[in-house]
């Protein structure tokens, strides 16, 4: 085993399981990919660039949890829920612009964050929103 894969192994998530962020978001169907094609697919007709934006603030009393908690080290829970939903709330309005325009499918998706002022935490969505159709296989015409 590498050390690498032998750290992983040893950390633990600062979450119990049923806390543990998941990164879903419901697409409505809308296909999403970071891939820059989509296999079985064929792009019909490009749509433009879609994004969606996502600005959130730390509330005071889990800002000075989260200092607090980083001159020890681990995770800072709060900071890492905020980001995740930062980045759902993003990508849905990704997803409407993209339904919007009549799209389905996003593609080549990218994610950028940065801070605001300081106390700010800022997720940007961004993808080529296409119409794509399923290529016909062998298989399926069986």
């Amino acid at each position: 085993m590498s050390a690498a894969s032998s750290s992983a192994a040893k950390s633990k998530s600062a979450f119990k399981p049923s806390e543990e962020p998941h990164c879903f978001t419901d697409t409505s169907g809308i296909i999403t990919t970071t891939m820059i094609d989509l296999p079985g697919f064929r792009v019909v007709r490009v749509l433009g660039t879609v994004y969606g934006l996502s600005v959130r603030s730390r509330n005071i009393g889990a800002a000075v949890t989260s200092v607090l908690k980083s001159t020890v080290g681990g995770e800072l829970k709060y900071l890492t829920n905020l980001l995740y939903t930062a980045r759902d709330h993003a990508v849905e309005r990704m997803v409407g612009e993209c339904i919007t325009r009549g799209g389905n499918a996003i593609i080549a998706t990218k994610f950028d964050t940065s801070q605001i002022m300081g106390d700010f935490a800022q997720v940007c969505a961004y993808g080529t929103a296409c119409v794509v159709e399923k290529i016909e296989t062998k298989e399926d015409k069986m």
